[in-house]
């Protein structure tokens, strides 16, 4: 009787072994055939005897576990892409190297083209997760976490973000190097290629042309700098300071820090300081625009537009193009305006009244033609500048120019 019962149960077992087999076959063949919601559910039927099945088929089973929870790549969600990341380091660690480290990087390679995706459609939150994940599977890979940080910050997660930056900061991270690239014969565009051989061999082919490398700057100081900003958004302005003169400490020549603090103070309301600091990377940097520009932008806050001028020209001496620098211009010029309307405004009647509003009136289209030069070559540089032309249209008017206004009105239209 004991016998009986004993062969009873191994010939369940072999039922239940060949069952197992034939589903795991099964979901195999789904897989390639693309029929992944058909390979699932052959894994999960399967799923449950596993613990009777020898290496090879669980080895197998955890190779098309991870295809089938990968699927195409794209469009899989966050849960099926961590369930297929599994599975193949499950695969790799019974001895399938080949196709699971080769489906382990197709999962990385998804998460990074889906985050891309989520942060094209504004979904930061989906995107930073997405390359958070990416970073925890090859923590090698820094770049992701600190992207992570980027989308968690746009998502308004400060908790997280801050969280992102203080681990990138533990580790080391500085994020520059050298970027290669070549541009498009076909579209004109210049693009990013992997590697300097990637793009030496596309040259080659005759596709691209123009081989170019373009250094990256340390992201040191835009990390401390956002950790600053996340502490300032949490009404902890000192721990933003310190955390700015620690990585000050570290990296005393930094002028990328040195503009993160610059910006700490401004963002504190502090603008005598900041204007200080910003004094400083001028002597470090002279012949950066946009040092003189950002100099030019809190001048003009605190009510000095002749100032603000004269460090708006300068970032024009050095940068001809920077037309957003010529159109502050434009702006602090005209903000001399107000103070004679309001002596306008002021005046009454009488003979010497009405002089006085001569005199202002004469000084008012001075302004107007001090502005006209500026306000001409920004339309001239980006002529879709609606705000530009309004502006120019109502200077036009007050000068009398009415042909100009009537050209530009029609171009408006």
């Amino acid at each position: 009787m004991k016998t009986n019962i004993f062969t009873v149960a191994l010939s369940l077992l072999s039922v239940a072994a060949v069952a197992q087999k034939s589903e795991i076959r099964s979901a195999g063949n789904a897989v390639d055939d693309g029929n992944f919601a058909e390979a699932k559910t052959e894994l999960q039927t399967a799923e449950s005897m596993l613990s009777e099945a020898n290496d090879k088929w669980t080895e197998r089973f955890y190779l098309y576990k991870g295809q089938a929870y990968l699927g195409s790549g794209e469009n899989a969600s966050l849960e099926d892409l961590e369930t297929s990341a599994e599975a193949f380091k499950k695969a790799q660690e019974m001895g399938n190297d080949d196709e699971a480290v080769q489906g382990f990087d197709q999962v990385r390679n998804a998460l990074v083209q889906s985050a891309i995706n989520d942060q094209n459609t504004e979904q930061y939150e989906s995107a930073s997760n997405k390359l958070r994940y990416s970073y925890q599977l090859n923590k090698q890979d820094t770049l992701y976490l600190y992207y992570a940080a980027a989308n968690s910050l746009n998502a308004q997660d400060y908790t997280t973000a801050l969280e992102d930056y203080k681990e990138l900061k533990e580790v080391g991270f500085d994020g520059s190097g050298v970027e290669f690239l070549a541009t498009n014969v076909e579209t004109g565009e210049e693009e990013i290629m992997p590697s300097k051989e990637q793009r030496d061999l596309m040259v080659k082919t005759g596709e691209y042309e123009d081989p170019k490398e373009r250094k990256i700057p340390s992201k040191k100081g835009e990390i401390a700098k956002n950790i600053a900003l996340i502490y300032i958004q949490e009404g902890e302005d000192e721990k933003a300071i310190e955390a700015i003169k620690d990585a000050k400490a570290e990296n005393p020549d930094n002028i990328a820090l040195l503009q993160a603090e610059a910006d700490v103070y401004y963002r504190m309301g502090n603008k005598e300081k900041y204007n200080e600091l910003m004094q400083e990377m001028v002597e470090k940097n002279p012949n950066d625009p946009n040092i003189y520009y950002n100099l030019g932008v809190t001048a003009a806050e605190l009510g000095n537009n002749e100032q603000a001028i004269e460090y708006y020209e300068k970032a024009l001496e050095i940068d001809p193009e920077m037309s957003n620098a010529r159109m502050n211009i434009v702006v602090a010029i005209l903000a001399k305006e107000r103070d004679l309307i309001d002596q306008m405004n002021e005046l009454g009647m009488s003979k010497e009244d009405n002089k006085r509003y001569d005199e202002l009136e004469q000084e008012r289209k001075e302004i107007y033609e001090q502005a006209v030069p500026y306000l001409e070559k920004v339309i001239e540089a980006d002529p879709e500048n609606v705000s530009a032309i309004r502006t120019a249209i109502n200077i036009y008017n007050q000068l009398g120019e009415e042909e100009k206004a009537a050209e530009l009105k029609a171009r408006l239209e």
